[in-house]
């Protein structure tokens, strides 16, 4: 018999619809409960493409034994991560709190009124290798909230007030070699060998590259040397999908080989930008920009083949497992090369490292480690006819891995990963002359706004037709930067609207009186969520600054621009002392301290060519004038590039409006057509 999950949206919550534990959703019900009987909570957070939340279920949430003590000691209830964030947050600062570490599932214990006060990740259903099980987890919790209940609530209460503590901001004067001392701190951890930053496992870190890659585009050659390997290894390994495009989550090794196989849709959004970007780089080598460009393609046409709903929405996820084994979907025995592609098989094995004895776990990741040039030499092709033969075998492998059975989708739409990928669509549809991303950026953003904008908020999660209402920062702040770009892309003044009203809900419901930002409206957590820390993509905070202060730029807006200058210095200790852990929030600093606006005024025959440019601090304005405040008292024709209220020459061709960009920002190459 199903349990209350059953009537819920979120693919992970119903995953867990038919266990025999007593699941309740986060929410007053389950509060009231715990209240009334006077019992903790047990709070089980995850994902639905979670590796680890899969085995716990299998083997303790359908155990009746275990459910029924947790049933009769406890109030069970389960949370979508992706769901709610702000509660994934609040816990997950806890749990590292006692432990030193997090992951999912995340397993917590609360009082009643939802203050934790004590949580593990997995346990096995009996004691494992030094692990204890989730039963003697449970019978200990249980006896100690019997028999130990004031060093319980006192162990709650130190807790909750160090998590305040540590999520209040660390205000500060912002040094003026902030950016040199964040590039410095940066390289320190950087991975002169393979890229990235750290040892295994290694995660792309995409808001770092995003950082370094304006950095590479001021000319700094630490930042493009940096930026340059690591994008370089990444494709070379199993992080990126040789076969079907796309990046998985993370690499399990330092050399990029193996992956943790789920892809995110938060990954590829910041990918594709990064890629389809650094192939219009000068610095990149004529290789470099060949490659970089169909990486960036490839990317998005999985997202557009796999990850995107018939409404134009994006999906959030897809798992790492398929038939229960992680990886088994993309990886390949040799003889299965030969099985599909016959005499081309010890070439194509070549290309993609295949053989007999695997790379792992007697199975072979695909990778690209021999340079394309070697083996257009070994194989005596030139480079037109080696493309082709690559198309061809990639076409082949992906057929064939079709017929295999798919790991699962995670379909729900979140309004703020759908942001990311809105702007990747947007940006790169237009810097590399793409009309079929622009249209689907055109397509999210009707449905996104349809669907889910509700009471002057954009809400968090959609799924088959079903709109939950929680609303948070990084929705408003990540989805508002993705409309902007939509409107750079095509000059329409409905997305550019729609963008302003997402800032002015921005700074009515998440700006705090002190400064900065909110990330939740929640009242009924145990601590306020503000959070400026970069995770895989930027935090809410950041992308709201970096929002603001473009628009106020197009708007004409001192005010907005000195409130979120203001924001950015009310965490400049944390800026100062760990920049690696706030890239984006730096990033939108670099555009609110040296930023730009261009304004293009239509008709012009300059436009279309500007597009195409890769400008990372300047907003473009493009419509007639006086359809926006920054196009106001504009001669037709003409292009005015401004910087902090100062404007250059209004430039009539296109190597004159180059000329000013120069002058602005010393660019030592002209934009690559």
């Amino acid at each position: 018999m199903p349990n209350r999950l059953a009537r819920e949206s979120s693919p992970y919550l119903l995953q867990h619809a038919h266990n025999p534990v007593d699941w309740f959703p986060w929410g007053e019900e389950a509060f009231a409960k715990a209240r009334s009987e006077h019992k903790p909570i047990f709070l089980s957070v995850g994902y639905a493409t979670c590796h680890w939340c899969h085995v716990m279920e299998r083997e303790s949430f359908e155990d009746l034994e275990i459910a029924a003590f947790l049933n009769a000691h406890f109030v069970p209830v389960k949370v979508d991560r992706e769901e709610l964030p702000d509660v994934d947050h609040v816990y997950m600062s806890a749990l590292q709190a006692m432990t030193g570490s997090g992951g999912w599932p995340m397993n917590m214990f609360l009082l009643p009124d939802l203050r934790p006060f004590f949580g593990g990740t997995y346990w096995p259903p009996q004691d494992r290798q030094g692990m204890p099980s989730f039963r003697r987890v449970l019978a200990g919790v249980h006896n100690a909230w019997q028999h130990q209940q004031k060093d319980v609530l006192e162990n709650a209460e130190q807790l909750t007030a160090f998590l305040q503590g540590q999520l209040e901001p660390r205000q500060g004067e912002l040094p003026e070699n902030l950016q040199q001392m964040a590039l410095a701190g940066l390289s320190r951890a950087f991975d002169p060998a393979y890229g990235g930053f750290g040892a295994a496992p290694k995660f792309p870190q995409s808001p770092a590259l995003l950082y370094l890659l304006s950095h590479a585009w001021l000319g700094d050659d630490a930042a493009w040397k940096h930026l340059q390997l690591t994008l370089d290894r990444m494709i070379e390994g199993g992080l990126y999908d040789q076969v079907g495009g796309g990046f998985h989550r993370y690499a399990v090794d330092h050399i990029w080989r193996v992956p943790h196989f789920e892809k995110m849709l938060y990954d590829n959004a910041q990918l594709a930008r990064v890629y389809a970007a650094s192939s219009l780089l000068g610095q990149a080598s004529p290789a470099q920009r060949r490659r970089y460009r169909r990486v960036a393609t490839e990317t998005l046409d999985y997202v557009l083949r796999e990850m995107t709903g018939p409404e134009g929405g994006f999906y959030s996820a897809q798992d790492a497992d398929s038939e229960g084994v992680e990886g088994r979907f993309y990886v390949w025995q040799q003889r299965e090369f030969q099985e599909v592609l016959g005499a081309e098989a010890e070439a194509a094995g070549l290309l993609f490292g295949v053989s007999e004895a695997g790379n792992w776990e007697h199975t072979n990741v695909l990778e690209r480690r021999i340079p394309d040039e070697v083996l257009m030499q070994h194989l005596g092709m030139g480079p037109e006819s080696f493309e082709s033969w690559v198309k061809s075998v990639r076409y082949r492998l992906y057929e064939a891995r079709r017929q295999r059975t798919p790991p699962l989708t995670d379909d729900k739409v979140l309004a703020d990963w759908n942001g990311l990928m809105l702007r990747a669509f947007a940006e790169v549809g237009r810097w590399l002359g793409e009309p079929a991303y622009v249209e689907a950026a055109r397509r999210n953003a009707r449905f996104v706004l349809k669907e889910m904008f509700r009471e002057g908020l954009l809400r968090h999660a959609w799924r088959q037709g079903l709109l939950k209402p929680q609303a948070y920062l990084s929705d408003q702040a990540h989805y508002g930067l993705g409309l902007l770009a939509l409107y750079e892309a095509t000059g329409e003044m409905e997305w550019l609207e729609a963008a302003h009203a997402l800032a002015e809900a921005i700074l009515t419901h998440f700006r705090e009186p002190a400064g900065g930002f909110r990330d939740s409206l929640d009242p009924t957590l145990p601590v306020v969520v503000r959070d400026v820390h970069d995770g895989p993509y930027p935090s809410g905070s950041a992308s709201a600054v970096e929002l603001l202060f473009r628009l106020a730029a197009l708007y004409l807006r001192p005010d907005w621009h000195e409130a979120v200058l203001a924001a950015v210095a009310f965490h400049a200790q944390s800026l100062t002392r760990n920049p690696f852990g706030f890239p984006a929030l730096l990033q939108a600093h670099l555009v609110g301290t040296r930023g730009s606006e261009l304004a293009v005024v239509i008709p012009s025959e300059m436009l279309s060519a500007v597009r195409a440019w890769f400008l990372p601090l300047t907003t473009l304005a493009a419509g007639s004038p006086g359809a926006l405040p920054v196009l106001q008292n504009r001669q037709p024709g003409l292009a005015y590039l401004c910087q902090q209220g100062a404007c250059r020459l209004p430039a009539a061709s296109l190597e004159q409006l180059w000329g000013e960009v120069g002058a602005i920002y010393r660019q030592r190459t002209q934009p690559i057509p």
